[in-house]
């Protein structure tokens, strides 16, 4: 190769395929701000599809996610071939490599089932108060593809995974519309036990909180070393239930006292000889 063409390929070769790769590098940008903005587009207009249909939240939420994650990677897959990788490549590659991804992310597609089995068998649904195995508790605010969030009474976020949530046990505390209330208070033994559930069974039926058509009565729950345990049962309004708790424990204190009937505390007789 002589002396000119050298200088004609160093000026014009190098700087042509520069030039080639960064038109190539622009479109593959303006593709993906085009492909994302097209994504966007359509999981608005899925999301207000199902709106409309009256689709439960948590089944608009895995789906607008799922199908998010799916377009993303469509969308992907054109950008390697406007790079000039082979089809056949991407697929070959994607072939061999499903056995080691499938193991590395077995955790994920447990998730993944699991959040498929929660919308379809609908142990609980997005507004629904759970708790779960480990006793973690909370509203459910967003049904995922690999997680479920809850939001505490406290005010805190709880992320728990779809697998744990479709394969053990938690309690829906707002699946029925009614809760049964339950609240022991103590008596001591030399106060009057039928005035005591006299008084706390007028004070039930008077009670803005309690069912009047659900069974409302006050028991003997047990014996205890310093008193006698009363237990007053009555159904209230599963959305009224911590207000009712709340309001019956310290109307039994206020009833209880106002009819001289003695609540003990933990005491000991020490007998001298």
């Amino acid at each position: 190769m002589t002396k000119e063409e050298l200088d004609a390929f160093f000026t014009t070769g190098i700087s042509g395929n520069i030039t080639n790769l960064t038109l190539r590098i622009l479109f593959i940008l303006v593709i993906f701000l085009v492909g994302s903005k097209l994504i966007k587009l359509l999981l608005r207009i899925v999301q207000k599809s199902m709106e409309r249909m009256n689709a439960e939240k948590g089944l608009i939420t895995f789906v607008n996610s799922f199908l998010k994650a799916a377009l993303y990677v469509v969308l992907a897959f054109i950008l390697a071939q406007k790079l000039g990788v082979d089809a056949a490549s991407i697929i070959a590659i994607l072939g061999s490599a499903g056995v080691a991804i499938g193991l590395a992310i077995q955790g994920s597609l447990s998730n993944l089932a699991g959040g498929v089995l929660i919308l379809l068998l609908k142990p609980f649904g997005v507004g629904d108060y759970i708790v779960d195995s480990a006793g973690r508790e909370g509203t459910v605010d967003e049904i995922q593809i690999f997680y479920t969030k809850l939001h505490t009474f406290d005010n805190k976020v709880v992320v728990l995974p779809n697998g744990n949530l479709a394969n053990n046990t938690l309690i829906n505390l707002t699946a029925m519309s009614t809760r049964r209330l339950d609240i022991k208070v103590q008596i001591a033994y030399g106060a009057d036990l039928k005035k005591a559930r006299e008084v706390l069974t007028d004070m039930l039926d008077a009670s803005e909180y309690t069912l009047k058509d659900q069974v409302r009565r006050v028991i003997v729950d047990s014996l205890d070393d310093s008193g006698v345990t009363l237990c007053l049962h009555s159904f209230v309004r599963t959305e009224d239930y911590w207000n009712a708790k709340w309001d019956l424990t310290e109307r039994c204190k206020l009833t209880l006292d106002e009819n001289g009937v003695e609540i003990p505390f933990p005491q000991v007789d020490v007998h001298m000889r």
